[in-house]
């Protein structure tokens, strides 16, 4: 008996040296991978595909995490009264004849337009497509300011699609995935667009600000002629937003001796942030064959 005690002991005994790594190393082998990939995938973007198909696998859980929200609206408005929901009706009746009559006056101009582009012999394109989305998430910490929609390449969804809200420009679409597609907002400090003052057509650069629901405009003379409460709207270069959308205001313009540029804030005609539905504007992307794509290719 006390022989098999004895052999049951040893076998219990635990083997004092373990050959496997400490945590430590595994977190800094796991750390200087991070960045090798982060540094590979920033200068080649081998990694494009891969954030695809995990665009695809995260998804559904964005969906799950939304369903929440709609769910919440979906039970606030079943809760209006009777006379509310009349009374909205009401409302949106008179403000969807009065629409239908703008609308009918900008075909009219818009048939004008064609006809003066005919006699001039110049060549008008209409070539638009409008998607509706939804929001799925938003993000707005200092260093990046983007939101993800529920409308991706499946939908005819590419990368710098202009977006719009009811308001005005709200962002471009950065990356696409089959279902859904992340957009960089326009207070982005890493975006960057095309701007006029509607007033006296001085052409900027608006780039997103230090505060997330603000825009700074570039190369502003201190002597040009802009004022507080100035609308700003997209100028078109660039090709890539459509001329005459609103992008803001002018909050705020100072003046600092020796410096040749004026210091100049705007205050964003859309809610960035704070939308939920988004619509999705500009040509349509074009069909080009193997040639082309590689004679474009940077």
């Amino acid at each position: 008996m006390g022989l098999w005690r004895a052999l049951s002991g040893a076998h219990a005994i635990k083997p004092l040296f373990i050959n496997t790594p400490s945590a430590t190393a595994r977190f800094v082998t796991c750390a200087i991978l991070s960045f090798l990939l982060i540094s590979i995938d920033h200068a080649n973007d081998h990694l494009a595909s891969i954030r695809s198909a995990l665009s695809v696998v995260v998804y559904p859980v964005q969906v799950l995490v939304n369903a929440p929200v709609e769910a919440a609206a979906s039970v606030a408005g079943s809760m209006k009264s009777r006379q509310a929901l009349l009374d909205e009706n009401e409302r949106l009746r008179q403000e969807n004849l009065l629409l239908s009559s703008k609308s009918q006056r900008f075909l009219a101009l818009e048939r004008e337009n064609a006809r003066l582009r005919e006699l001039l012999d110049s060549s008008v394109v209409f070539d638009q497509q409008v998607i509706a989305a939804d929001v799925l998430a938003i993000e707005t910490t200092p260093s990046s300011r983007q939101i993800v929609v529920d409308k991706g390449s499946n939908q005819g969804v590419y990368v710098g699609q202009p977006l719009l809200d009811a308001y005005g420009v709200i962002g471009q679409v950065a990356a696409v995935g089959p279902f859904s597609s992340t957009a960089l907002l326009i207070t982005d400090p890493r975006h960057a667009l095309p701007v006029l003052i509607n007033r006296n057509g001085l052409r900027a650069i608006a780039v997103g600000g230090d505060q997330s629901n603000e825009l700074n405009l570039s190369f502003i003379s201190t002597n040009a002629d802009i004022k507080t409460g100035d609308l700003v709207v997209t100028s078109g270069l660039g090709r890539r937003f459509p001329a005459g959308y609103p992008v803001g205001r002018v909050k705020d313009v100072t003046l600092e001796p020796g410096d040749p540029f004026a210091t100049v804030s705007v205050e964003p005609s859309a809610r960035v942030g704070h939308t939920r539905e988004v619509l999705l504007v500009g040509p349509r992307p074009p069909v080009l064959d193997d040639e082309r794509v590689s004679s474009l290719a940077p």
